[in-house]
């Protein structure tokens, strides 16, 4: 059985077709992607079909949205077994340069001390600058 299913049996959700490739698509990008990124990349499905499969993903905690620096959400894979958490939660990179966003994963997010009674469910860090290819290139 795929990977793609095993996550979505894990969610609840029926394992269609549309669902596969959305998922198997957003996994193997290896970074955020837009719906517009989606639609290009997966040519068989309408726009109105990935985006009512994201908006599952996001209610069912499969995925969860990145706002960037440019005014597009973005969309990626939570990495905990059953639902999102806050330790699914890593900072982002926006390149100024080629206008990429790339996942940090391997760096922590930073600890914010709330005032007691705050629970926090999701956090975001939008880190702006020049990435590896571009900097290589100026």
């Amino acid at each position: 059985m795929s990977e793609e299913i095993n996550i979505l049996k894990s969610r609840g959700l029926k394992e269609t077709p549309n669902r596969i490739l959305v998922l198997r698509q957003l996994r193997q990008a290896g970074q955020p992607m837009s719906l517009g990124e989606l639609e290009t990349s997966l040519v068989t499905l309408d726009k109105s079909s990935i985006f009512r499969v994201l908006n599952l993903f996001v209610e069912q905690e499969v995925a969860h949205a990145i706002n960037g620096v440019d005014g597009i959400t973005r969309y990626e894979v939570c990495t905990g077994h059953d639902h999102c958490s806050i330790d699914d939660m890593h900072p982002h990179f926006y390149c100024t340069s080629c206008q990429r966003h790339f996942c940090l994963q391997d760096i922590a997010m930073p600890s914010v001390g709330l005032p007691e009674g705050f629970e926090p469910t999701a956090m975001s860090v939008m880190i702006k600058g020049i990435c590896p290819d571009c900097n290589a290139t100026s």
